[in-house]
């Protein structure tokens, strides 16, 4: 008997779910020249890591929170982007939320930060913490 690795069956009468590959095709993240230099500083000063990994959870008043951390390894369920030298890490559940996202690094006066522009988002809470699509 032989089985075909890259899907995996639905159930019965569902057939095989296509390949990871096939359900990300076209799908994108990005990041503006600011961040792509704050992650690369970043990076160097910390002397390790491969990138940037992007992703969201589960909370806040509006159900859904950006998750963003450096990353020293890609994990094999990792969905990877690269624009500008730097590696852009997904994990598949979470790309469909953040699909088309761009990242930036932005000043606002004293305060500085990750600015997650979204144009999935359909609602923001007040204190800006959470979102929905």
């Amino acid at each position: 008997m032989q089985t075909d690795t890259a899907s995996c069956t639905a159930g019965p009468g569902n057939g095989p779910l296509p390949a990871i590959g096939d359900t990300t095709a076209g799908m994108r993240v990005s990041l503006t020249e600011a961040a792509a230099r704050h992650i690369t500083r970043y990076l160097g000063r910390r002397g390790k890591g491969v990138g940037v990994r992007l992703g969201v959870k589960t909370t806040g008043c509006s159900g859904l929170a950006y998750k963003i951390e450096f990353a020293d390894e890609i994990a094999p369920e990792d969905i990877v982007f690269e624009q500008l030298g730097v590696k852009i890490l997904v994990d598949p559940k979470s790309l469909p939320y953040i699909d088309g996202t761009e990242l930036d690094f932005v000043r606002e006066g004293l305060n500085e930060g990750f600015k997650f522009n979204n144009p999935n988002e359909r609602d923001r809470c007040g204190c800006g913490e959470s979102f929905r699509i």
